[in-house]
């Protein structure tokens, strides 16, 4: 559903959150909502109801009465999070009617997710930039600086979305980690990627191979090497794991090879040495050759 289609209209650079209600009990709307997400006050739930920021797909608003009917969509704004400032900037490389290409600084989420709302990428770049339909073709870790797409038109997101889908995408990134005796580089690694024991992690498993990495040491100084990876499928945290199971995890990991406490305020001084380098494609709207270049580097 584009954005301007929504019963709710975006609100600084975030658009309304959905539900759909299910089969059950509930006497009204607003029953279930208070019992389905306990951890917004019972009173918060009330004054958005009073403040008709509840409604339902057709843009009706929800009362206070209001039956609940199974299968109906519900609308509303979330409450946002208490965030701190995000203390860098990202930089937009490139924009033009169909495209915009970010970059992005380490540590900054690329969309909402948990306690991360406004000081995330996709909504800073949206009040920046005033376009509500904006949307990321593919994602990059949190922890990872560089390069990211956003589609500006609904239209021809799935088209751009493709590119990255059937691999046509040429997409390098760069990163510091361990040196290790034994290795011949270039080296092509393809493994089997499955989630992990805990919901942020990925690990790999026997079987049919799902992911594929090209991996090339650049150079190296006292025991770190400079490598360039290129990815050629897109699993998630797929370098990073990929290097960890080589026994080259990379400098300042905090997932992998172990998985450590997240810290409420980052340690900037330390950030992931990775680094979403270089992003080429076939541009399939208009058939422009594009390529762009990352600011942020890795160095020895």
């Amino acid at each position: 559903m584009k954005p301007s289609d929504l019963p709710l209209p975006v609100r600084d650079g975030v658009g309304p959150s959905c539900v759909a209600l299910p089969e059950g009990p509930w006497p009204t709307v607003a029953a279930f909502l208070i019992e389905r997400f306990s951890r917004i006050d019972e009173a918060a739930w009330r004054n958005r109801i009073s403040a008709g920021e509840v409604v339902d797909a057709r843009g009706r608003v929800v009362r206070h009465d209001t039956p609940f009917e199974a299968q109906l969509k519900v609308y509303y704004y979330r409450s946002p999070p208490v965030e701190r400032p995000f203390p860098m900037q990202e930089t937009v490389l490139h924009q033009d009617d169909w495209i915009v290409v970010a970059d992005k600084p380490h540590f900054m989420p690329v969309t909402p997710s948990g306690r991360h709302l406004h000081e995330t990428l996709l909504v800073r770049l949206k009040r920046r930039l005033r376009i509500d339909t904006l949307a990321p073709v593919h994602r990059i870790d949190r922890d990872t600086a560089g390069l990211v797409l956003f589609s500006v038109q609904p239209q021809t997101r799935g088209a751009y979305q493709s590119v990255f889908r059937e691999r046509s995408a040429r997409k390098v990134y760069e990163a510091i980690a361990p040196v290790r005796a034994g290795l011949e580089w270039p080296m092509t690694l393809r493994n089997r990627l499955v989630d992990g024991d805990n919901f942020m992690t990925m690990r790999e498993e026997p079987g049919e191979p799902n992911s594929e990495t090209r991996i090339e040491l650049l150079e190296s100084k006292d025991g770190l090497g400079r490598y360039r990876l290129q990815p050629l499928s897109g699993r998630r945290h797929q370098l990073r794991v990929h290097m960890a199971g080589l026994g080259l995890p990379l400098l300042n990991d905090g997932i992998y090879p172990v998985l450590m406490p997240e810290l409420e305020v980052p340690d900037f001084d330390k950030p992931l040495q990775l680094v979403a380098r270089e992003l080429a494609f076939t541009d399939p709207v208009t058939g422009a050759s594009r390529a762009f270049e990352s600011a942020y580097r890795v160095a020895l």
